[in-house]
């Protein structure tokens, strides 16, 4: 079990790379003509069909924090985990049918516009200053440390920089021909992902039944964990009792239970879904069928990610539990990465080669977003107004640069800490305190023509203060059972309310502040966004691609409740 690549594996990964380099300049040589095409650029606008919208999205969705955090949580927690994925196929429903509409029909082309459209200018300058400083510090640092730590440790532990660039510079390369290259070239991407993916999962089961002397079959391998680990295969974390151990009280702070589906997890999936420039931005340059079509196919796709990045954790959980796993380091995270070192010579390569089309389409099409928002709502609107299409794609492409390069310079030696607490963690931490105020103000401001400018500053500010105020002192000045929560004993001498209740608090709350001061304004607002009931028909197409995913949710959710 050498934990090194071979010869083959790095022939795999540079066929990859080259596959998707020339595959990406064909896309670029094809649209030269829109070269100078700020909406060409940046959205791609009329030029994506659904496969690559729905293909682009999941490629920006997984990366190395999903890979290597969300297989930790399978090896912690087990399948409950896969909730985030089935989970996001339901937000994509519903993005689909009620969100994209109302985006289309407005013309809107990034989150900072649709705040000044439906709000005031205010609001979107705040906003689009934040989202550069959430998506550069929080979301394109840890993608691009956390990617170049996992590939790292596979090729041996000593190349972290040359990986850290090779990462960056590959990402530029796609990032630099526009949205259209990202896109398809994230159509390759998604293929490598899965394929690659799927290989590492099937292995995994295989190890299994091989390790504990069952047989080689990957079913048996898959029977022999359900046997092995019961409690891996339950859906709802059960509630902590007097009796409960610390390891069953940490469980339960990370997903607790059915609690979780009644507040935080909808907030997260929905504001990340339909709130969220990285992501939304494959939709808005297409027609509405094609746009819900492609989301549709993203949530298709979605059902499939357990089997990815969740299964080899328990795997690795199974092997470790019965000293089958010595190589496993780092914990929780180091699942993923321990559970690679079974794979053979050139299988190897393509599951790293499946790790970095993660990571490298997160990247780029992080980057990509990042360009967008500085572009048409910084730059073009308070620093440069009369900016025609040349120059606009010329300061995208430096925004894209030089975020990039950030990334790079505050990765370089973990500036921001981001080895301490772990890429999950710390995306998680720094995005979640800010969803339920952002989110609150996306969904008032949809559907609620009240909803003032006023109210939504409010929300965002709230919104922020009271997950402050949940997650980090409401138990000492509360104390830690309430009406609204209980606080749980976490295991370094403090107690914790569950993180995605916090969140479900601090958005109710929100919503009740936002509609209080709503009330004060007029009863329709000036700038309150036209909406009918036309708008939100579906073509039985896809009626029929929204009952088969919640057909297959449903059947997976009565086998392993």
């Amino acid at each position: 079990m050498n934990q090194n690549l071979a010869l083959a594996d790095y022939a795999v990964f540079i066929i990859y790379f080259i596959v998707v380099s020339v595959y990406g300049y064909t896309v670029y040589r094809k649209r030269k003509q829109d070269e100078h095409d700020a909406k060409a650029y940046f959205l791609a606008e009329g030029n994506l069909t659904w496969w690559a919208i729905g293909a682009s999205l999941i490629a920006s969705n997984i990366s190395a924090e999903q890979f290597i955090g969300m297989s930790g949580e399978g090896f912690f927690l087990g399948i409950a985990v896969a909730a985030y994925e089935w989970l996001a196929a339901i937000a994509l429903i519903i993005v689909a049918v009620w969100f994209i509409p109302v985006y289309l029909k407005n013309k809107i082309y990034t989150m900072p516009q649709f705040l000044k459209t439906r709000y005031n200018e205010s609001t979107a300058l705040i906003m689009a200053v934040f989202w550069l400083f959430l998506y550069v510090f929080v979301n394109l640092t840890s993608i691009l440390y956390l990617g170049a730590v996992a590939i790292n440790g596979l090729a041996g532990g000593e190349y972290l920089h040359v990986i850290m660039i090779g990462l960056a510079v590959f990402a530029l390369f796609i990032s630099l021909g526009g949205m259209k290259v990202v896109a398809y070239t994230d159509v390759i991407q998604v293929a490598v992902l899965i394929i690659g993916g799927l290989v590492t999962s099937y292995i995994a089961l295989v190890t299994v039944g091989e390790k504990l002397g069952i047989s080689s079959s990957a079913i048996e391998g898959f029977k022999v964990l359900m046997t092995e680990a019961p409690e891996h295969f339950k859906m709802i974390i059960p509630k902590p009792t007097a009796t409960s151990s610390q390891l069953e009280i940490d469980k339960y702070l990370t997903f607790p239970g059915l609690m979780s589906y009644l507040a935080g997890i909808w907030i997260i999936n929905l504001n990340y879904w339909g709130c969220n420039q990285y992501i939304t931005q494959r939709a808005l340059g297409a027609d509405l069928q094609t746009a819900r079509t492609g989301i549709l196919f993203a949530g298709m796709l979605k059902l499939l990610m357990p089997l990815i990045v969740m299964l080899p954790g328990i795997a690795a959980y199974v092997l470790y539990t019965n000293g089958q796993l010595p190589q496993l380091v780092g914990g929780k995270d180091g699942a993923y990465s321990a559970v690679l070192t079974f794979l053979p010579t050139g299988l190897k390569g393509l599951s790293v080669a499946a790790l970095t089309a993660a990571i490298v389409a997160s990247l780029a099409g992080k980057v990509n977003s990042i360009s967008t928002i500085y572009t048409l709502d910084i730059h073009k609107k308070y620093i440069q107004k009369e900016a025609g299409e040349k120059q606009q794609v010329n300061i995208g492409r430096i925004t894209v640069f030089a975020a990039m390069l950030l990334a790079v310079l505050f990765t370089w030696k973990d500036t921001l800490g981001i080895g301490g607490v772990g890429g999950f963690t710390y995306i998680q931490k720094y995005t979640g305190f800010i969803s339920p105020g952002v989110f609150a103000m996306f969904f008032l401001g949809m559907f609620w023509k009240r909803t003032t400018g006023t109210a939504a500053i409010v929300g965002v500010i709230l919104g922020f203060l009271l997950s402050v105020l949940f997650n980090e002192y409401a138990p000492a000045l509360f104390g830690n059972d309430t009406l609204l929560y209980t606080a749980y004993p976490n295991g370094k001498g403090a107690f914790e309310i569950p993180f995605h209740i916090c969140m479900g608090l601090s958005f109710f709350f929100t919503m009740l502040a936002m509609i209080g001061i709503s009330f004060a304004g007029p009863k329709v607002n000036p700038k309150a966004f036209e909406i009918d009931s036309e708008m939100f028909k579906v073509k039985p197409q896809t009626t029929v691609l929204i009952v088969i995913t919640l057909l297959i949710i449903v059947a997976l959710y009565v086998k392993f409740w």
